[in-house]
């Protein structure tokens, strides 16, 4: 089991996402869980107010380091080692290979930035990493802490019904996923390739690694590089396309 800490002023976002589909199943099973902490509950003055104006002027709030360093301090630590992740634009960008590591952890902490961004004492003394889903601003960290949760989550056994679904991910070999299909077997005349019909498991298997090399090299080739490649998948991919 994975245990999810997650800090946020804003712990109302997370209901529906906790609360329906395959991170519910996976709840409900206790093979993850999701503790939701209220940054605004460790704040000291009446209005809990946990974000002021930056030192030397500047447009935005920042968040402020007494909380945080609070509500990190009341969370029980399964193990030491644990990542204590702010989601940042800053951050080194998130990818299916640290999903893969991460879910190697009892529990992760994911520290929800907001505003203009967070007392650089966060970032220098309370977290061990940091996080980015890519090159773009969003209002808070909450959204980014779910994409987070939801790849780990999925790397958990028994959280996806098929074992073998989270390997055939798109980036989990490296690559992106084959074409998947399913009944009808035409539709407007819009057909099923043969191969899939045929009951040949060693045709199929070749097949999907085919697609999944072409369609590599069509929309993402930066993957191919470094893998190695059969002589065979050479030939599909000096081929082209059909």
């Amino acid at each position: 089991m994975i245990r999810f800490d997650i800090l946020t002023v804003f712990p109302e976002m997370f209901t529906s996402f906790c609360g329906c589909s395959i991170l519910k199943k996976a709840l409900d099973k206790g093979l993850i869980s999701i503790q939701l902490h209220d940054i605004r509950n460790h704040a000291d003055d009446k209005h809990r107010m946990t974000d002021d104006a930056p030192y030397g002027g500047g447009g935005g709030m920042v968040m402020k380091v007494e909380p945080i360093d609070k509500a990190l301090r009341s969370i029980p630590m399964v193990t030491d080692e644990a990542p204590i992740i702010l989601l940042t634009p800053q951050g080194e960008r998130f990818c299916q290979k640290i999903a893969e590591e991460m879910a190697a952890y009892p529990q992760l902490l994911l520290v929800c930035g907001h505003y203009e961004g967070v007392d650089e004492r966060v970032r220098a003394k309370l977290v061990n990493r940091e996080i980015s889903i890519g090159d773009y601003i969003l209002t808070g960290g909450e959204l980014p802490a779910m994409i987070l949760v939801d790849a780990v989550s999925r790397l958990v056994p028994g959280v996806l019904g098929n074992s073998d679904s989270a390997g055939a991910d798109s980036f989990s070999i490296g690559l992106l996923e084959y074409p998947h299909y399913t009944r009808p077997a035409e539709y407007r005349g819009w057909k099923v390739p043969e191969v899939l019909l045929s009951g040949n498991h060693r045709e199929i298997e070749l097949w999907r690694r085919r697609e999944s090399l072409l369609r590599t090299k069509k929309r993402r080739p930066d993957l191919l590089t470094g893998i190695e490649l059969t002589k065979q998948e050479k030939m599909w991919l000096t081929e082209g396309f059909e």
